[in-house]
């Protein structure tokens, strides 16, 4: 079973930046595609960002120009770069593949953007 470690988040003020990292166990990790996801409180678990596995990246509207997606194949790393925060940001926030594996969730890391 792939494991998947976030780590990076926090409280943050809104305008305020958080970068999330995470670690997959997946040996062919530079073979997929790979997305963060986030859940807010009430909500239901939305896609945020995506990258391919040759870099390609995608964004849901509302974090477009806000937020950059990464990855480091040879570390086995993705990390999602978050500027500007605001408010409706707070969620816990996922990595997974894309599509995503049911098996492959892990604790995921919150973030809070409140004053």
């Amino acid at each position: 079973q792939v494991q998947v470690v976030e780590s990076g988040g926090g409280l943050v003020q809104p305008g305020g930046s958080l970068r999330l990292s995470c670690v997959v166990s997946e040996g062919f990790f530079s073979f997929y595609s790979m997305g963060w996801y986030r859940q807010a409180p009430g909500k239901q678990r939305e896609l945020v960002a995506r990258i391919s596995s040759t870099g390609r990246t995608n964004y849901t509207d509302s974090v477009k120009g806000r937020f950059t997606i990464s990855r480091d194949n040879v570390k086995k790393i993705m990390l999602l770069q978050m500027n500007s925060l605001k408010p409706e940001d707070t969620a816990v926030y996922y990595c997974n593949f894309y599509p995503l594996r049911e098996d492959s969730w892990g604790q995921g890391t919150q973030v809070t953007v409140s004053s």
